[in-house]
């Protein structure tokens, strides 16, 4: 089988390595680009524990004095992996789903009224986390540490692998990796 992954190669190498192993095709097509947001460091005692929805809010994290036993709420387990990779060893994973993550903070023993939370997030979200934890009374600080941008080019020789080897499985992960890839499709006639 060919199957078209449109993820970045940092957050995609792991994935395709076992559909490789498995004897199928790759092709790796990336429609976002992810960039840092200058920001200041947090001081990150202000705050009882952090949210991540994803992986490259904690690549571009920035705080001061980290704190190695900082609750950390993540979406899943790819994320949780990179959180204890820069060193937090108190994650819990919500198994991948956003709307799993806000019920796990909700539940969570750990936080109530008191508690003050840190969410790190892209500018593109498709799920207004902070907005939904606010309403269940919780104090949350949306922190936006990245941005992506789409991709919509593509070199010769990624067009000539795809028009040669169609994929028969596409690995699409957000609403807007699929928009910028579905303009890449047109933009160079891939239908």
């Amino acid at each position: 089988m060919n199957i078209l992954i449109t993820r970045p190669l940092i957050d995609a190498e792991d994935l395709m390595a076992k559909i490789f192993s498995l004897g199928h095709n790759i092709i790796h097509l990336p429609t976002l680009k992810i960039l840092p947001v200058r920001t200041k460091p947090i001081d990150a005692k202000q705050y009882d524990a952090f949210v991540f929805t994803s992986a490259n809010a904690i690549r571009n994290l920035k705080v001061l004095k980290q704190d190695k036993n900082k609750l950390c709420f993540c979406v899943g387990s790819m994320t949780e992996k990179i959180a204890r990779l820069k060193g937090y060893n108190n994650t819990i994973s919500a198994g991948g789903t956003v709307n799993a993550l806000k019920n796990l903070i909700i539940n969570s023993e750990k936080i109530n009224e008191k508690s003050k939370i840190a969410y790190f997030c892209g500018d593109n979200i498709s799920y207004e986390l902070d907005l939904e934890l606010k309403k269940e009374g919780i104090k949350i600080d949306k922190i936006i540490n990245y941005s992506s941008e789409k991709i919509t080019d593509l070199n010769e020789e990624n067009k000539k692998i795809v028009e040669s080897h169609p994929p028969d499985i596409i690995f699409v992960y957000s609403a807007r990796s699929a928009l910028s890839f579905i303009e890449i499709v047109k933009k160079y006639s891939l239908y």
